[in-house]
């Protein structure tokens, strides 16, 4: 799967380099395990396909809204905080990167508003579309983080009058 070895890519490229972005990327590899698993993608991949539980959709759901949350507010305030620290302030580019990922907030809390309350047994006919289109929006998101943890990264690095 693409957004598996995308990340592993970023793992080995910024993984160790700040304990922001390690915390970031272990939020992310979760969230793709608990992905994976929903739709059913190797190495979660079953012989027959079938939909996934209540309790599975409810425990993604819950997962992405803890993974747009903790971006948005837990890791945004920490390289805020560092940045502060050390005299360093946001670029346009990093402004302008932070700006698109929170485009795809909605549309995720859309996916999750939608199916954290589906009970056994209730139809969800669309459901393998939805599933589709929320995993290229985490895609992209994710995309835009890369660009982002190698912003931040570099700033936390290289601080102002280093």
């Amino acid at each position: 799967m693409v957004m598996l070895s995308k990340f592993e890519q970023v793992q080995k490229q910024w993984g160790g380099t700040s304990d922001v972005i390690d915390h970031w990327l272990m939020s992310r590899q979760q969230l793709l395990i608990d992905y994976c698993k929903l739709a059913g993608l190797p190495p979660f991949e079953q012989k027959t396909r079938q939909l996934p539980t209540s309790s599975q959709l409810q425990l993604f759901s819950q997962q992405l809204v803890d993974y747009i949350s903790e971006g948005h507010f837990k890791i945004y305030d920490m390289v805020m905080a560092r940045w502060n620290a050390t005299g360093y302030s946001p670029t346009e580019d990093i402004s302008q990167l932070y700006a698109q990922i929170t485009q795809t907030t909605d549309p995720l809390l859309n996916f999750t508003d939608r199916y954290c309350a589906i009970e056994e047994g209730d139809d969800i006919p669309d459901f393998d579309n939805d599933l589709s289109s929320i995993g290229e929006l985490i895609e992209l998101r994710f995309a835009l983080e890369d660009n982002l943890i190698e912003l931040i990264s570099e700033s936390l690095a290289c601080p102002p009058g280093a």
